[in-house]
């Protein structure tokens, strides 16, 4: 079925506390990710939060990125959601792991938008 976006939700665990804490780095990462899968950036929001963790958001023109850091679990969650019809390969995935040293991984590739059926008779709005 052709979908509309491929979105991969992407668990790491045991990550290096001081890399997950370093809001350059988890920034400088998210952005090489942006590259593995082909987009086009057009805004990075980033955050760091007091006593830790930080926020990393990448607009790109087919979607987004983001990570959310809990450096005192060693556990970063990361989306890379991509309107690109290819899908997304275990490039990325790998990448995020050696950048964030983590000891283990789990991921979900998503589907987002099978339309199949659902727009016929459809009317757009004025």
């Amino acid at each position: 079925m052709k979908a509309l976006g491929q979105h991969l939700l992407i668990e790491l665990y045991g990550c290096d506390p001081g890399v997950l804490d370093d809001l350059e780095h988890v920034q400088q990462t998210m952005l090489r990710a942006a590259d593995l899968v082909s987009a086009s950036v057009i805004q990075v929001v980033a955050h760091k939060f007091q006593p830790h963790g930080v926020t990393v958001v990448v607009a790109i023109a087919e979607s987004h990125l983001s990570v959310h850091t809990w450096p005192e679990y060693g556990y970063a969650a990361v989306d890379v959601f991509t309107c690109r019809p290819e899908p997304l390969d275990a490039e990325v995935q790998d990448f995020l792991i050696r950048s964030f040293h983590a000891e283990d991984a789990t991921s979900v590739e998503l589907k987002r938008g099978i339309l199949a059926g659902r727009l016929a008779g459809a009317a757009l709005a004025p």
